[in-house]
């Protein structure tokens, strides 16, 4: 047997990324012409994308698993956008963070509204989901913290419970807003969303009952 050339596993690799992409676009487009996740069958979307079953399961255990890589895909688009998150720089850099937060999930609708309806009975997406706002709630409380080390956030605020609060509260009102609103609000969505994080948490009146 002739051994494979680097040439040749270079054209492996790039076929099987192009099937993986092909698949995941496929999912993606169906998901925001307004189908349910549910409702979309792993056969639709061989049918749809083009690739035979045997090739799909060469890349993706499930149909869930191709959600998952996608969501994957948009929290390294949100994570790069959170580090440029300065807790520090005020409301109104709070505003635009949040603007952006949101011009992302509307761009990807379609593939968020279907992460939340799987979270709720399939437990590999809920776990990615669960695992992708904890995350968000422990850099939220290192930020708590931090600001409160420095004096800049009250001492008598429950970091804790304040960044419970404002991560998965604040995610599940972005959503709820999405759904509800066509766009022109998002300005003063963000604004609000913004204000209530940075006035009832980071600067919190020191004493405030």
């Amino acid at each position: 047997m002739r051994p494979v050339t680097r040439r040749q596993a270079d054209h492996h690799a790039a076929r099987s990324a192009a099937t993986r992409a092909q698949v995941m676009s496929t999912l993606e487009r169906l998901l925001d012409s307004g189908e349910a996740f549910s409702e979309i069958s792993v056969q639709r979307i061989l049918e749809e994308a083009g690739v035979s079953r045997a090739t799909f399961y060469a890349h993706f255990h499930s149909k869930s698993d191709v959600l998952v890589r996608l969501t994957d895909e948009l929290r390294e688009s949100l994570l790069t956008l959170a580090r440029q998150w300065d807790p520090g720089a005020g409301a109104d850099r709070f505003a635009r963070f949040f603007e952006e937060v949101i011009k992302i999930h509307r761009a990807h609708q379609g593939v968020l509204t279907a992460v939340r309806e799987a979270a709720s009975y399939d437990s590999a997406v809920g776990d990615f989901y669960t695992a992708d706002l904890e995350g968000f709630d422990e850099a939220v409380l290192r930020t708590l913290l931090s600001e409160q080390a420095a004096g800049s956030t009250p001492a008598d605020l429950d970091a804790v419970a304040a960044s419970r609060i404002i991560v998965w509260g604040g995610a599940q009102a972005i959503a709820h807003h999405i759904r509800v609103d066509d766009g022109s609000g998002d300005a003063v969505f963000a604004r609000e969303l913004a204000r209530i994080w940075w006035y009832g948490a980071y600067r919190r009146p020191a004493g405030a009952q």
